[in-house]
């Protein structure tokens, strides 16, 4: 239909301007004839625009601007499943060689391997790192402090998360010391450290991964709140 359209208009604007040279013909020739002008098409509605020989002009190029990178999430430390006795769960995780090591050098691993019905805070790698290299090198080359500073680690009995949960107290462990469990904030604690993973069965008994070593003297003390002070009297007035 635009095309049609279109012929139509260049039609009839032909023959408008030869009817105007057939006008001008019939007229007497003593009178000077005007040309005529030739009507300009108009272009209908929709039609086409015909193409003009301008060229376009180019839109102004931007500089690409590089993206920032996105920024990279910390690698997650992989879940500790439990694989046969505590010390086997110890050894498959590959996040406790410091802590194997340990009790490879203070004949602890016999004791673990021998119990049933054990409960072993286990510091990881990073947690051991985190000591002063002096004093954990110096911890390795004493075996009879080691042995004492691992058996602040070990309750003799089992210990599920569950049987603290939302409240506080104390377990004895078997190095004598007394380790304080709380479980009324965010996260199970226990002493200074938090159990980032929590009841790992294993054949012989729970492993509760913290992220501390456990240093005697070292436990979580809640400050106690400033005593309230009497109010002062108004002086009296002379």
């Amino acid at each position: 239909m635009t095309k049609l359209a279109l012929l139509s208009a260049m039609s009839a604007a032909a023959l408008i301007a030869a009817g105007s040279q057939a006008w001008a013909q019939d007229q007497p020739q003593d009178k000077p004839t005007v040309p005529a002008t030739p009507p300009v098409a108009s272009t209908p509605p929709g039609a086409p625009v015909p193409p003009t020989d301008a060229a376009p002009t180019p839109a102004p190029q931007v500089p690409a601007t590089k993206a920032a990178p996105a920024p990279t999430a910390p690698a997650a430390i992989p879940p500790v499943v439990a694989k046969g006795d505590i010390v086997d769960t110890l050894r498959a995780s590959g996040q406790f060689t410091i802590l194997v090591k340990a009790l490879d050098a203070t004949n602890l691993t016999a004791v673990l391997k021998g119990r049933q019905g054990l409960t072993l805070f286990a510091p990881t790698d990073a947690a051991f790192a985190a000591l002063p290299k002096a004093q954990l090198d110096g911890l390795m080359a004493d075996p009879a402090r080691l042995q004492g500073l691992l058996a602040g680690h070990l309750v003799n009995s089992s210990l599920d998360s569950s049987k603290v949960e939302g409240t506080t107290g104390d377990v004895q462990t078997v190095g004598g010391t007394t380790l304080m469990l709380d479980d009324r904030g965010d996260a199970l604690m226990a002493g200074a450290a938090t159990v980032v993973q929590a009841d790992i069965h294993a054949t012989n008994g729970i492993v509760h991964v913290i992220d501390k070593v456990l240093v005697p003297g070292a436990e979580k003390t809640v400050a106690a709140a400033p005593a309230e002070q009497p109010a002062e009297e108004p002086a009296a007035m002379p």
